[in-house]
């Protein structure tokens, strides 16, 4: 589960859900609806700081938008607090750490509209993770501005377009008397154009922009589905050849331009080293304003598997010359974008010959991560006995709690977190028009209605379990996944339940648990960080060219 904030249920009840669905998707408008939106908002993690008896001062920064931005703006506003390190320059940027999420104290406020040379002034005793920082530790801080212009931190981090201000070195406490000032001058740039030193990479990626007739319709606005086909070196070369084809896909916080950038060169070159056999790579932008839509059909972000499957596959098969048969379709993605290719084998098996997912996002929701959702008074933060669950592990050892992420996600922003995420895919619709949340945000406590819906629309094992008789013929020997058995996010636990089922049911898996490996490295072999792609790349040509006939 790759690293949700709780809904904002009353202001939303009298809205029509369309009109919801239109300001999510046109991120650029949320800034003034986001600021209305907010002042029902049912989770503010400051609630830290309002227990006490007798109000303590509160801290607050002084933040102006610099004379070298030009025109009005508007976004969420961050401040990020962190204790100075002996690692850091004075120019580092100060982020959240996600292997050590308390360290960072990071503070929000929604700015509706900033002009040039206008301030605000935002309060870091408020909205506030992990604590108020009037309850810091004193010494030496370094503290930063960053406004969230798209409002996606939550999702991506920071993103060209963002404004920040540089680093301030301050001394906690403040004092009364001490309200820091930070401008915001820098607007971060785009990032370069990956592929400007590789032309034959470049030219053998075709871009994606196709208009799908059933998500636009369930949206009511022209719904595009985004990506990038990779041609293998040899396809302009041999124009009588057909190509089996591999449907990949991103994890959690992945961007159509990281698809670019990371695999498009990595699978190229190594098609071109001879380390992989020659395959046309379909690499499959999954992100969304909501976080990662996973190609599912979903009531609150619409009908994207049906769109993958009866829409752009037809068209690319058509455009490119691919094996359009199931032993030459398949599928293959790490963390959300395992998760999404477990789905789209199971739910669509006479499509595809294989899924070959790697640390998937759970497919048991009796382990999800290390909570089982439909046990009795489950809850997401606390085990029977109190004690927190963890949601993050180091070699071993628990860096964060599932509290923790959940309040973080709070105040970082309404979209786009992890947790919130799972909600937009797995949740039914709920009375105000949003996805209806899977736990209470302040007590934990999960909803048994909404837990029972996401199990019998979207728990892959229950659903096996349910129409194996169905499905079961069409999905023998066709499950490959690998996982390792230190997974940073505690997946390995749902993947030994989803090999048990497919071993009881005569699904003839293929589970390979990774002693010791994380969420990180299971693609490392030796030196090389992505050995394992030569060998998935490998057991895919296998089935589409069962005789290694080259003949295509």
């Amino acid at each position: 589960m790759s690293p949700a904030k709780e809904g904002i249920h009353v202001c939303l009840k009298n809205q029509l859900h369309s009109s919801i669905r239109s300001i999510l998707v046109v991120k650029h408008l949320l800034g003034i609806a986001t600021s209305v939106l907010l002042a029902c908002y049912a989770f503010v993690p400051s609630s830290y700081a309002q227990a006490t008896a007798t109000p303590s001062p509160h801290d607050f920064f002084h933040v102006t938008l610099g004379g070298t931005i030009s025109s009005p703006v508007s976004g969420k506003l961050l401040l990020f607090v962190a204790p100075v390190s002996k690692e850091a320059k004075p120019a580092d940027p100060v982020d959240m750490e996600m292997m050590s999420l308390t360290s960072v104290t990071i503070a929000s406020k929604e700015v509706p509209s900033l002009a040039p040379g206008e301030s605000v002034d935002i309060d870091a005793d408020d909205v506030v993770f992990p604590q108020p920082l009037a309850k810091a530790t004193p010494g030496s801080y370094r503290v930063q501005a960053v406004l969230d212009v798209h409002r996606s931190y939550n999702y991506d981090g920071r993103s060209a377009g963002d404004l920040t201000s540089l680093p301030v070195a301050i001394t906690l406490p403040l004092g009364s008397d001490k309200t820091p000032a930070l401008t915001l001058n820098e607007v971060l740039p785009s990032p370069p154009d990956p592929l400007t030193d590789k032309p034959e990479v470049n030219a053998a990626l075709k871009p994606i922009d196709f208009l799908s007739p059933a998500l636009t319709q369930f949206w009511g606005r022209d719904i595009f589905m985004r990506g990038w086909v990779l041609l293998p070196p040899g396809y302009a070369t041999h124009p009588e050849n057909h190509y089996p084809t591999v449907y990949f896909t991103h994890g959690f916080g992945g961007t159509l331009l990281g698809l670019r950038a990371r695999y498009a060169p990595l699978l190229y070159e190594r098609m071109k080293q001879g380390k992989m056999p020659e395959m046309i790579w379909v690499l499959l932008d999954e992100s969304s304003p909501t976080g990662t839509h996973e190609f599912a059909d979903s009531v609150n972000n619409g009908p994207w598997g049906q769109a993958l499957t009866t829409e752009l596959i037809p068209n690319l098969e058509v455009a490119y010359r691919m094996d359009a048969r199931p032993s030459g379709r398949f599928l293959q993605g790490h963390s959300s974008g395992g998760w999404a290719t477990l789905w789209l084998q199971t739910r669509y098996p006479k499509l595809f010959g294989g899924t070959w997912s790697t640390s998937p996002d759970p497919s048991d929701f009796h382990f999800f991560s290390t909570i089982d959702i439909y046990a009795p008074h489950a809850n997401l933060y606390r085990k029977s006995d109190g004690e927190l669950h963890p949601m993050l592990r180091d070699h071993g050892e628990p860096r964060a709690t599932m509290r923790q992420l959940a309040q973080v996600e709070s105040v970082l922003g309404e979209y786009g977190g992890q947790l919130a995420s799972f909600e937009w895919v797995f949740s039914p619709r709920g009375p105000d028009g949003r996805p209806a949340p899977l736990f209470n945000r302040t007590t934990g406590d999960i909803d048994p209605h909404v837990a029972e819906y996401w199990r019998t629309h979207y728990d892959i094992v229950d659903y096996l379990n349910r129409e194996w008789s169905t499905v079961g013929a069409n999905l023998k020997g066709k499950i490959h996944l690998v996982v390792g058995t230190d997974d940073t996010f505690y997946l390995d636990g749902a993947a030994h339940s989803l090999e048990a089922t497919l071993n009881k049911l005569g699904g003839e898996p293929h589970f390979a648990f990774l002693p010791g490996r994380s969420h990180f490295n299971v693609y490392q072999g030796g030196e090389d960080r992505f050995a394992l792609m030569d060998k998935i790349a490998a057991e895919m040509y296998a089935v589409a060219r069962p005789q290694h006939d080259d003949g295509r």
